[in-house]
C-alpha cells in the first residue's frame, strides 16, 4: 500500500487560494517589473489570451500540487516480515600486537600469520551467527572499538579483515581490552553478554591488570571466553626457504584460564588452525541463539516522481512563457 509519511503537509495544498483572497499590498508606482512576455500578450487575440491565461493556471496549480504531494513523503508500504532477533550480545576482542604476525600458521597450503588464519576462521564464526548482535574490540598497547553492538555481522566481519598487526600498538593489552568490553556490556540485557578474546601473548602494557578487568566483567555478569592463539612451529623465510622453529615464551595460558574460570566461561588453546575451528563449533553449541519473532514492513521513498513530474512541468512553463513566437501560444 501507498503512505504519506507527513501527512499534515497536505493542508499546505489551499495556501494558494487563501493568499487570493487577501486584500492586495499597497502598490508603488515608482518600481515597476518589466517583462518582455507581456508585450508579446498584447498581439494575441483576447480569446486566445484568455485560454492562454487558464492553461498556465491549470499547470501552475498541478505543479503545486505535485510539489506539496512530494512534501508529504509518499512511500510504498509492504507486507509484514516476520525478523528473527538473536537473544545474545557478542563482543569479539582481538589481540593485533606485533607477535600476531608470526607465521605458525598454515592454510590452503601456505604458511601465514596468527592474525590472518584468525581473520579467516572468525569470519566463518561471524557468518554463521548472523541472527546475534556482535561487536569487535582491536587491542595492542591499546584497546579500541572498531565496531559497536550491530545486527550488521557483514560490517563486523570486514572491519576484522581490514585489521592489520600494529595498528594498536605493539604491545598487548588484554585488561583495557576487557575493561572496555565491559564497558559496552555490562547495559545489555542479562545472561546474554559474552566476550571472546583472542591473544598470543601474556599482558604486557595497559593500566587495568588482566584480574582486575574479569572480576570487573564477573561482576557485570559477562561470560568471557578466552582463546590462545599460537603454541605450535614458528615460520622464519631464510636463503633456504622456511625453518620451523619452536615458538618463544611469551604465551600465558595461565592468567587466559583464571579469566574464564571467574566469568564462568572456558578456555581453549588453539595451537592449529583445525583446533581453531573446534573452539568455534563448540561456541555455537554453548551460545546458542536465542529468537523472538517480530515484525517489520519494508518501506520505499515515492516523493521523487511527484518531485520530478512537478519540475518537468515547471520548465515547460518557463519554456512557453519565453518563446518569441507569438503563435506558439495558439491552442
Amino acid at each position: 500500500m501507498i503512505s504519506l509519511e507527513w501527512p499534515w503537509v497536505l493542508a499546505a495544498l489551499p495556501l494558494p487560494v487563501v493568499m487570493r483572497w487577501l486584500p492586495p499590498a499597497a502598490r508603488d508606482v515608482g518600481a515597476a517589473l518589466r517583462l518582455p512576455i507581456y508585450a508579446k500578450l498584447q498581439g494575441l487575440p483576447e480569446a486566445g489570451q484568455q485560454r492562454l491565461a487558464w492553461w498556465r493556471l491549470v499547470l501552475a496549480a498541478l505543479v503545486w500540487i505535485l510539489l506539496v504531494l512530494a512534501a508529504a513523503r509518499p512511500q510504498w508500504v509492504g507486507d509484514p516480515i516476520g525478523l528473527p532477533v538473536a537473544g545474545r550480545d557478542l563482543m569479539l576482542a582481538v589481540d593485533i600486537s606485533q607477535s600476531m604476525e608470526q607465521a605458525d600458521y598454515e592454510l590452503r597450503g601456505q604458511r601465514v600469520s596468527r592474525l590472518a588464519a584468525v581473520q579467516a576462521v572468525a569470519a566463518d564464526f561471524i557468518e554463521r551467527r548472523e541472527q546475534d548482535r556482535l561487536g569487535l574490540i582491536l587491542f595492542g598497547s591499546r584497546a579500541y572499538l572498531q565496531t559497536p553492538m550491530t545486527f550488521d555481522a557483514e560490517t563486523v566481519a570486514a572491519m576484522l579483515r581490514d585489521s592489520v598487526v600494529g595498528l594498536a600498538g605493539r604491545q598487548t593489552a588484554i585488561g583495557d581490552a576487557i575493561g572496555l568490553a565491559v564497558k559496552r556490556l555490562r547495559d545489555q540485557p542479562e545472561g546474554q553478554r559474552v566476550l571472546l578474546v583472542l591473544t598470543d601473548g601474556d599482558n604486557t602494557a595497559g593500566v587495568l591488570d588482566p584480574i582486575e578487568a574479569a572480576e570487573l566483567a564477573a561482576k557485570a555478569g559477562i561470560r568471557i571466553y578466552t582463546i590462545g592463539i599460537g603454541g605450535g612451529d614458528l615460520g622464519i623465510r631464510t636463503p633456504l626457504g622456511i625453518r620451523l622453529l619452536k615458538q618463544g615464551n611469551d604465551f600465558d595460558p595461565a592468567t587466559l584460564k583464571e579469566i574464564a574460570k571467574m566469568t564462568d566461561g572456558r578456555f581453549f588453546a588453539a595451537s592449529s588452525r583445525e583446533e581453531l575451528e573446534s573452539i568455534y563449533a563448540e561456541l555455537d553449541r554453548l551460545e546458542p541463539n536465542q529468537r523472538e519473532e517480530r515484525t517489520y514492513r519494508p518501506q520505499r521513498a515515492l516523493f521523487m516522481w511527484p518531485a520530478g513530474l512537478a519540475l518537468a512541468l515547471s520548465v515547460a512553463l518557463a519554456l512557453g512563457g519565453l518563446s518569441p513566437r507569438s503563435d506558439q501560444f495558439e491552442l
